[in-house]
């Protein structure tokens, strides 16, 4: 088998954990994280020649065989809030869709998972066929609280919502008051309407709260159910699956957001603001959840995106797209912002998180 150095380590993934110490030190760790899972879990990786492993923002995913020659991927993340919890959701979907976890190991933030086809996220779908595969995907995902143990590993919305009511405001004040306080006292409004409905609520479900067109890949055409691989029939919720999920438990509205301000570009060039709230309201529909509720949780959490720019050097473009993004949900666009074409996608502006 291997050695660690057969596993290069992504340039842009050293470059972010580079910049702290405890990044610096998982950084200096993976070599040996990677090659102990590929030990215990007999793997072999399946890397072609000079090619690179995966990876995302948090973590490196490295396309593996098993030792029975079937591929499937490992992942190992940093360590933090989202990565700990993560395998709890998949084990609770059971693969129904999200990508099947296979084997995980808590102490590393590691995880065996199903291989997914990197190269056909949601993104390359054209948005009026995509929001048939996320509203059908989002129906699966929305299972109830039971007595599985998992589920006391979750946030509730709810409570982030009621601290959001705390701590959005206090925050405004300390950056200087970086956008209209109408638009705060919108989101605040939010948090304490669906922060107290929500904690009550019957229809609380396991919620990906990151569900954005990249975060949805392709399952492989062997894996698919026969019919939704042809490459000139409409794609379905069956063919696709999502990773990534920052789960939390509360209103399944909560993930409609993160489809609010990716993408952009692909709005109407004339009238991108009704076509953004339209874009809502489809998607929203097609996964049989309350638009309005789903415009509501597009407010709060895009102020609450845009207080945590406006905090960074270097993430004007970031904080602009927010304040567009809230703004155009709570029926009155800021002045002064570029048009939506001319916004930059999350990760494209310069230090983009």
């Amino acid at each position: 088998m291997s050695g660690p150095a057969a596993v290069p380590i992504p340039p842009d993934l050293t470059a972010r954990y580079s910049r702290s110490s405890a990044g610096r030190a998982w950084l200096a760790s993976l070599p040996d994280l990677v090659q102990g899972r590929l030990e215990n879990w007999q793997l072999t990786p399946d890397l072609r020649p000079g090619a690179l492993p995966w990876n995302g923002h948090g973590g490196v995913v490295i396309p593996v065989l098993q030792g029975d020659g079937t591929k499937a991927a490992l992942k190992i993340a940093f360590p933090h809030d989202e990565a700990r919890v993560e395998r709890h959701a998949l084990a609770l979907w059971q693969g129904r869709g999200t990508v099947a976890l296979l084997a995980s190991d808590a102490g590393t933030c590691a995880m065996l998972l199903e291989r997914l086809d990197g190269e056909r996220p949601l993104a390359a779908v054209p948005l009026e066929e995509a929001v048939e595969v996320w509203g059908g995907l989002v129906r699966q995902l929305g299972i109830t609280p039971d007595d599985r143990p998992q589920w006391q590993e979750f946030e509730h919305i709810a409570a982030r919502a009621e601290q959001w009511s705390d701590d959005l405001p206090a925050e405004w004040e300390q950056l200087g008051r970086p956008f209209p306080r109408w638009l705060l006292e919108a989101a605040l409004e939010v948090c304490q309407t669906r922060g107290a409905v929500g904690r009550r609520s019957a229809r609380d479900v396991l919620v990906h709260t990151d569900l954005h067109f990249l975060n949805v890949l392709a399952r492989p055409a062997a894996s698919a159910p026969p019919g939704t691989t042809n490459p000139r029939a409409s794609p379905t919720a069956a063919g696709y699956a999502a990773i990534d999920p920052q789960p939390m438990i509360g209103e399944p509205e909560f993930a409609v957001a993160p489809l609010l301000w990716n993408r952009l570009a692909d709005l109407p060039l004339h009238g991108s603001e009704a076509g953004l709230r339209r874009r809502c309201a489809d998607f929203s529909s097609a996964a049989g959840l309350d638009p309005d509720v789903a415009r509501q949780w597009g407010i709060a959490r895009e102020v609450e995106n845009a207080l945590a720019y406006a905090g960074k050097p270097n993430h004007g473009g970031d904080l602009a797209r927010s304040l567009w993004v809230a703004s155009t949900l709570a029926g009155k666009t800021l002045a002064g912002l570029p048009s939506a074409h001319r916004l930059p996608e999350p990760g494209e502006a310069v230090g983009a998180r």
